[in-house]
């Protein structure tokens, strides 16, 4: 899978998850960016992604995550 299309689907889950459909997410958007961004709201965002891409993702790599580029990359290494 293209990592374009990648991009797409996580711009689609943070919308989802966050109940915004005007949020636009681009490779350095944080939780810092986002205020209702937290902590349960990134469960749902983790659940959502392997939902979305049929993959599991460790602690190790969840916790790696710095933006949502790092992210991005994280799911682009595992569908590669």
């Amino acid at each position: 899978m293209d990592r374009k299309i990648i991009m797409e689907k996580i711009q689609d889950i943070f919308r989802d998850v966050f109940d915004d459909e005007e949020l636009v997410v681009a490779d350095s958007t944080s939780s810092d960016d986002i205020e209702e961004w937290d902590s349960l709201s990134h469960i749902q965002l983790v659940v959502a992604v392997e939902k979305t891409f049929g993959l599991k993702l460790t602690s190790k790599e969840i916790l790696s995550w710095e933006d949502v580029g790092e992210m991005a990359d994280a799911i682009y290494a595992k569908l590669a």
